[in-house]
């Protein structure tokens, strides 16, 4: 008995052949190349830029424009949600087999989508892999005018540490010691965190000699490839709208263009 091409394409449930870029070779040649770049060109710049940076200086890019930083964040893209890592971990997850339902499920000559898709899928991966195995020391704690101070994360040195100050150091050295008064501290805690380093500098003068930056965030190479393939793919899905828009009214023109005068 000889296998139909419809054997090698999959069938929905109905038996219709499925056009799908799960069963293309070109198609994962599409998406895995890309996602595996993306994650590793994400993971050695953080390897980088926290054995190579100093943690106080860092180093410009572009002189007033934008600078190499270190910064641990506790939250998600751009800093946004301090402190819920579980969840972040737990929409990551979901936020991964979208993106492979969305390649099952999209046609093998979708070659657009499957970059962006690729693009996703690495960012994603290297955000989460800081989550999970990048773990540090975070304390919230109060300043002498009793308001809470953002978040501070590193890595707590015991030795240097005494009964009246919590000695917090840099990550992953431990080093460039800050110290808080144990008295001021609200809570402590271990939780996986985000290594960022790139910091745009451009500033919009106000009035008094104060500014606003153009870009407050710290990111890095993930939040990039995030940003830049969710765009591509809100772009696909809004020309796949348009020309479905389009269609009925090419059918209507096409009828009424062939219809035979009475």
């Amino acid at each position: 008995m000889t296998a139909s091409a419809n054997d090698c394409e999959g069938a929905s449930s109905d038996g219709r052949a499925v056009d799908s870029a799960f069963w293309s070779p070109a198609a994962h040649l599409r998406l895995w190349p890309i996602a595996v770049a993306g994650l590793v060109a994400d993971l050695w710049s953080k390897h980088w830029a926290f054995t190579a940076l100093d943690i106080e200086g860092g180093r410009p890019i572009i002189e007033h424009f934008a600078r190499f930083q270190r910064s641990l964040n506790t939250g998600a893209l751009f800093g946004l949600g301090k402190g819920w890592t579980p969840l972040f971990i737990a929409a990551s997850v979901l936020a991964l087999a979208f993106v492979m339902y969305l390649f099952a499920q999209s046609g093998r000559e979708r070659w657009s989508l499957h970059v962006a898709l690729g693009l996703v899928l690495a960012g994603a991966l290297g955000n989460l892999h800081d989550r999970i195995f990048v773990i540090a020391d975070v304390v919230e704690y109060t300043d002498k005018q009793g308001r809470v101070r953002p978040l501070e994360c590193g890595i707590i040195n015991e030795q240097q540490s005494t009964d009246k100050y919590l000695a917090l150091g840099n990550y992953p050295e431990g080093k460039k010691l800050i110290f808080i008064n144990r008295d001021q501290v609200i809570r402590r805690w271990q939780q996986g965190v985000v290594r960022d380093f790139i910091k745009m500098e451009p500033r919009i003068p106000l009035w008094g000699g104060r500014h606003i930056e153009v870009w407050p965030w710290v990111y890095n190479i993930a939040d990039v490839l995030l940003v830049v393939g969710v765009a591509i793919l809100l772009f696909n899905f809004w020309r796949e709208r348009r020309a479905a828009h389009a269609l009925p009214h090419r059918e209507e023109t096409s009828a009424t263009r062939d219809k035979p005068d009475s």
